[in-house]
């Protein structure tokens, strides 16, 4: 199988060992993982501000990378629904770009999502010694409809007690561009993430998107909770030290 690995905008810039842990856990799940040259943003900051003929420059590049891969595979369920669900929406009016970006939606998949539903693969002798709550990231979840499948991936965990917090498929008030444009109100959407996520007693967050990452490790960084807060990645490679 032809898998590439495709790192969104956040990972490459600010959570670079994310991408490594994906690519050694693929790795050991028996694939060969490729990382294409030239790779940049699927294009949905752009998108979702309503710059479409910004995000259609961008999402070319990206169709032009991974056109001809058998599967694509990305640690960000935001990014995947972008490619997925919103390319036909974009390239409407454009007949050739709209097959391409199709097929190409049919072919790219979440991380958690690949492992479970296409590779069948479930446990990689990880371990991590303590509690583990999953915050569900709005894409994730009511876009692609992932949910159980990084709870699978964790319960294999040696030594890993799977907690569940209050609202686990509460928004954490990120929403890209929403963050900053309404500041207050995301704000007050972090602090009751946090609240539901220490509440639950876990020794760690598992969250499966960058952007959900940065907004949650950052409000409960600045509350000096002791949660960690991991992409489920990190602790199938053996990344994540254990809370003992």
């Amino acid at each position: 199988m032809d898998l590439c690995l495709f790192i969104p905008c956040l990972v490459d810039n600010f959570f670079p060992e994310i991408g490594l842990a994906c690519a050694e856990t693929l790795e050991r799940a028996g694939f060969g993982v490729h990382y294409p040259d030239g790779q940049t943003c699927c294009g949905q900051p752009a998108y979702n501000a309503g710059h479409w003929d910004d995000a259609r420059r961008v999402a070319r590049n990206f169709l032009r990378v991974f056109a001809g891969r058998e599967v694509i595979v990305a640690p960000s369920g935001s990014c995947v629904s972008m490619v997925r669900n919103h390319y036909g929406r974009l390239f409407e009016g454009y007949p050739a770009e709209l097959a391409l970006a199709e097929r190409v939606g049919r072919r790219t998949f979440e991380f958690t999502e690949f492992l479970v539903k296409v590779a069948g693969v479930t446990d990689f002798g990880a371990s991590f010694h303590g509690k583990v709550t999953v915050h569900e990231s709005c894409h994730l979840k009511r876009e692609l409809g992932v949910g159980l499948e990084p709870r699978i991936l964790l319960e294999k965990v040696e030594g890993l007690e799977l907690v569940e917090m209050e609202d686990p498929d509460r928004c954490c008030g990120f929403g890209g561009t929403f963050s900053l444009k309404f500041d207050a109100v995301s704000a007050a959407m972090a602090r009751r993430k946090a609240e539901n996520i220490e509440a639950s007693g876990a020794d760690a967050a598992v969250v499966l998107d960058p952007g959900c990452i940065m907004q949650i490790k950052g409000y409960l960084s600045r509350r000096g909770s002791r949660v960690k807060v991991l992409h489920p990645a990190q602790i199938l490679a053996g990344d994540a030290k254990s809370s003992t």
